[in-house]
């Protein structure tokens, strides 16, 4: 079989971010591909060392502009592990709020894009202009309509007032009937279908054991998801249905992520109807005690991880994230294969990928068989040099 090789990315239309896909192809049939990461590398996990607790909050709240709010809630919820505290009941409640506005806004802009990457732009702009209204929402809590800023640790910074509480349900009333609707697009419309059914398949066993994680393993099946798995800030008592499909297909990760749009507006919902009364925030000390704690929950993209550790300092000593766009990406090369380049577009719009919050670094010299991480400093000095030497080593 003669087979030639073709770059996808850094920079290409199908790819937003700065990642590369090497693709082996025999005609149009893709037969192997080799992802290749490291373009937006940023030193989040550097910089966490080098600012306060408090500061670490708003610092990995930039590490994904759409999925922001799991990150904030996953770092407060380790520091606070630290602590061996929890939160006031209705600082939970409020953080489950924020959080299912945070992942209705992430899955209606996936499915806008996912519109734009099949050429549907009339599906894009309708679906996008009805994300505005959670954004609006987001404001009128926080009054930032992308980075709320709402999480803290030992609770949450803004309250909901009963005012609040009847414009987030007519806004809910308003998403669920659009959302019905772009189900039913879906369902019935040929240009997604002839593009999404029985593409990119992904079968139950094979996420199995790539660890596929989000909407991806429960498209295919996986009955996982960390709400449910490993509940934390009181989503054990809130009821609500864990979204499974079957098909293992493209098709299938855009009813799953449709239906979950719909699962987290009755979550929100029923949070405001059972909202309990009291305080929102438990004043802790600056520094937490010397230790270390992991902590998960459940991003719109998958399961997010947050490793924190304390040595009693003004710092955090190390902080270590593993993002679901990471997990995600040795299953994303599985789907691809056996597939046409016409494919490539929806197979990996199909994991929502957001490369500038997977990217870490790592030194390697091949030649010594050598690994290791700079600090900061020496980090600053390198790029320096490598600068005043004209992008020369």
């Amino acid at each position: 079989m003669s087979t030639y090789k073709i770059p996808v990315g850094p920079q290409h239309p199908a790819i937003k971010e700065a990642f590369q896909f090497n693709f082996e192809l025999d005609g149009e049939i893709i037969v192997n591909v080799k992802p290749r990461l490291g373009f937006v590398h940023r030193g989040i996990e550097k910089g966490m060392e080098l600012r306060s607790w408090v500061q670490g909050i708003y610092l990995s709240e930039r590490i994904c502009g759409i999925c922001n709010v799991p990150h904030t809630t996953c770092y407060c919820i380790a520091v606070e592990k630290l602590h061996d505290v929890d939160v006031p009941k209705r600082a939970q409640y409020l953080r489950i709020i924020i959080n299912e506005l945070n992942r209705i806004h992430s899955h209606l802009l996936w499915l806008g894009v996912l519109g734009m990457e099949l050429g549907f732009l009339t599906f894009y702009m309708y679906v996008w202009r009805d994300r505005e209204r959670v954004m609006d929402l987001v404001e009128l809590i926080s009054g930032n309509r992308v980075t709320p800023s709402m999480n803290f640790i030992g609770g949450v910074v803004y309250d909901i007032t009963p005012k609040m509480e009847m414009a987030i349900k007519k806004g809910m009333d308003y998403l669920e009937e659009r959302t019905k609707y772009y189900k039913s697009v879906v369902l019935n419309e040929p240009t997604i279908k002839v593009r999404t059914e029985n593409i990119g398949v992904l079968n139950k066993s094979a996420a199995t054991d790539l660890c596929a994680v989000g909407p991806v393993a429960r498209a295919s099946d996986l009955k996982t998801d960390v709400r449910f798995d490993d509940p934390y800030s009181s989503y054990d008592e809130i009821p609500f249905n864990l979204v499974t499909y079957s098909y293992c297909d493209v098709f299938a990760r855009v009813l799953v992520r449709v239906d979950e749009v719909l699962e987290s507006i009755n979550i929100i919902r029923e949070c405001l109807d059972k909202l309990p009364s009291g305080p929102i925030m438990k004043k802790l000390k600056r520094t937490p005690p010397p230790g270390e704690s992991t902590v998960r929950v459940e991003a719109p993209r998958g399961e997010l991880m947050y490793y924190v550790k304390s040595d009693g300092k003004e710092n955090p000593y190390r902080v270590k994230i593993r993002t679901p766009t990471l997990a995600n990406i040795p299953a994303v090369c599985e789907m691809l294969k056996g597939y046409h380049i016409a494919d490539i577009p929806a197979i990996i719009a199909s994991i929502d990928p957001c490369y500038c919050c997977t990217e870490r670094i790592l030194f390697i010299d091949k030649a010594r068989n050598k690994r290791w991480i700079w600090s900061h400093s020496q980090l600053r000095k390198y790029s320096l040099e490598w600068y005043e030497n004209g992008g020369r080593r």
